[in-house]
């Protein structure tokens, strides 16, 4: 059973959402200098886009995002330590994650979402990657 059919689960699905909602926020909220400034605006024009944008935008994310990750994911159940395989293959998550939401992007009608992600494009690569252990607690703590 792939991740897909694991967290995209009606019976977890929602819990999964606000889990990836509550890391994004403790993620952003440690950001310091300029950067961090920048990266913070932009999460709050994001999430003044209405009170469920940003769990909406997970939720569709996430059937995507679990098919990226399952080969990655897959690798460390066969290591015996998918969190720790996962947490030392940041960069390859990274990528993958990017990945998605670089698609995701190129087909959105949102343009001040899709400005201010180009913004921060270049930059965020070293966020995403501080965010995989984080993730892979949460993937752990549903998919098994």
């Amino acid at each position: 059973m792939g991740l897909n059919d694991v967290l995209t689960d009606s019976t977890v699905k929602e819990q999964v959402i606000a889990d990836c909602r509550q890391l994004m926020d403790e993620q952003v909220a440690t950001k310091k200098g300029l950067g961090g400034m920048a990266l913070k605006t932009a999460y709050k024009v994001i999430k003044g886009l209405g009170p469920n944008y940003l769990s909406s935008a997970i939720g569709k994310l996430l059937p995507t995002v679990c098919d990226a990750l399952d080969p990655v994911w897959s690798k460390g159940l066969e290591g015996g330590d998918p969190v720790d395989y996962l947490s030392q293959n940041r960069s390859e998550v990274a990528d993958r994650l990017l990945g998605v939401t670089d698609a995701r992007i190129e087909k959105s009608s949102n343009k001040a979402v899709r400005g201010v992600y180009n913004k921060l494009r270049k930059s965020i690569k070293g966020d995403v990657e501080a965010a995989v252990p984080g993730l892979a607690q949460i993937i752990a703590t549903h998919a098994t």
